[in-house]
């Protein structure tokens, strides 16, 4: 497989750091942006690499030359009018035969890449997306997918300021079939993200790629310092999903949302004054934060799955306002006892993912390559409580919500809500945090 760095960014944001030499050559722990893709894509044998470049192109050219220092086969284009984030590659598609990666030259990228490719072989399609939730979901471009994975809207940047959105973060790393050249128009300005993407989903299979692991542009002075810290530090190669990850995972009504008997319509969701900023401490750590949730108003036909969808982009969109996100959302649709009015019968089940069981758990360890025993479970119920100790969890009770008075057993510590409870987890964890 080949792969393409579009390399051609100007970096006017980053200002006198980028004057004299283009953005995805600025230095991260001594190296360029550029060589720690080329490493990446290395480590994954991955060593066929175009270049699309622009603004002082010399300098990545002399850098890199033909890549044999590096391990790698380089070639280049430059470009000597900007075309957007398609244009270089419509201009060498005679070298794209075959499927082939796009990376963002000034973005710093971890990934298993063998996962991903392998992903999107199974699942076929025009295209595979590489998408995450970020704490700036307002300013970034953000998709929706239905039950297999396919991309169904691409919503991009600006978004309508009254709009309820998934935090679903497109990210800016994709694989592509060659298929997808006949699409890009030759000789004009066009960007996947602005032109492509949001045209084609709906008639064309187009795949999202939900990861956890680490993907950060260093468009701004204070994202190259974050992200030098992440690199120095060693996160950033320990959130690869190679390594085993560990979670908070969060109970949703009663915990992070204000607890209203059967939630169900989208008036009623309300997040706690201190939801955000739990979370914000929680997504400051190497933690996962995931939610959790038993939904039985799918089973009693109080509120349809679309209907559920939409109450979690709203918790979304609220989070994301506060600069916080969740990792993922598992939700159980299913309630075991049957005669309520409207139930829906294919819903009315035992099933395996109904807390107290952790089929929920199991599921979000699967995708997120997560350590339970190392994990955390925060709730306000012994539905969650059970739960975490099932899985071998420590576990955090809130006295928010049913404030865990109906336990039939002790949670490892009780906190007053959730804030307190993410605290007691940072604190008993040593770690440091700004509060």
């Amino acid at each position: 497989m080949k792969a393409v760095i579009l390399a051609g960014g100007k970096g006017t944001r980053l200002g006198e750091i980028s004057k004299e030499i283009p953005k995805p050559m600025v230095r991260i722990g001594g190296k360029p942006i550029l060589e720690h893709q080329v490493d990446l894509l290395k480590r994954y044998s991955i060593e066929d690499i175009i270049i699309i470049t622009g603004y002082l192109s010399e300098v990545i050219e002399t850098y890199f030359k033909d890549g044999s220092g590096f391990g790698v086969n380089i070639s280049y284009y430059q470009e000597s009018t900007p075309l957007g984030t398609t244009g270089g590659i419509k201009e060498v598609e005679d070298q794209l035969h075959e499927d082939f990666l796009v990376l963002y030259g000034d973005v710093m990228i971890n990934l298993d890449l063998n996962r991903l490719i392998s992903y999107h072989r199974t699942h076929g399609g025009i295209a595979t997306l590489v998408l995450h939730p970020n704490d700036h979901p307002q300013d970034s471009d953000l998709v929706e997918l239905n039950e297999d994975g396919k991309v169904i809207v691409f919503h991009a940047k600006p978004h309508d300021p009254d709009g309820l959105f998934h935090n679903m973060v497109n990210a800016a790393l994709y694989v592509l079939s060659p298929s997808i050249l006949n699409i890009l128009p030759k000789g004009k300005k066009a960007d996947f993200g602005k032109d492509i993407f949001p045209r084609i989903v709906e008639d064309t299979w187009v795949l999202g790629y939900p990861t956890a692991e680490y993907l950060k542009d260093v468009g701004t002075p204070e994202r190259l310092k974050e992200v030098t810290e992440d690199y120095l530090s060693g996160k950033i190669e320990r959130l690869n999903r190679e390594n085993k990850r560990r979670a908070v995972f969060l109970d949703r009504d009663g915990v992070i949302l204000r607890k209203v008997d059967l939630l169900h319509t989208l008036e009623d969701v309300e997040l706690y004054p201190f939801t955000g900023k739990a979370l914000n401490l929680l997504n400051s750590t190497e933690f996962l934060a995931i939610l959790i949730t038993n939904q039985p108003v799918i089973a009693r036909g109080l509120c349809t799955l679309e209907g559920l969808d939409d109450i979690h982009k709203k918790m979304e969109t609220l989070l994301g306002r506060e600069g916080a996100k969740l990792d993922g959302i598992y939700f159980c649709p299913h309630h075991p006892d049957r005669g309520f009015p409207g139930e829906v019968p294919e819903y009315k089940i035992m099933c395996s993912c109904r807390k107290p069981d952790i089929g929920m758990l199991e599921n979000a360890a699967r995708d997120f390559n997560i350590d339970l025993e190392q994990s955390y479970f925060v709730g306000d119920s012994f539905r969650d409580i059970e739960c975490g100790e099932n899985a071998g969890m420590r576990t955090v009770g809130v006295r928010t919500g049913d404030g865990c008075r109906d336990l039939k057993s002790r949670p490892y510590h009780m906190a007053e809500n959730v804030l307190e409870g993410v605290r007691f987890i940072l604190d008993n964890e040593h770690i440091k945090y700004l509060d």
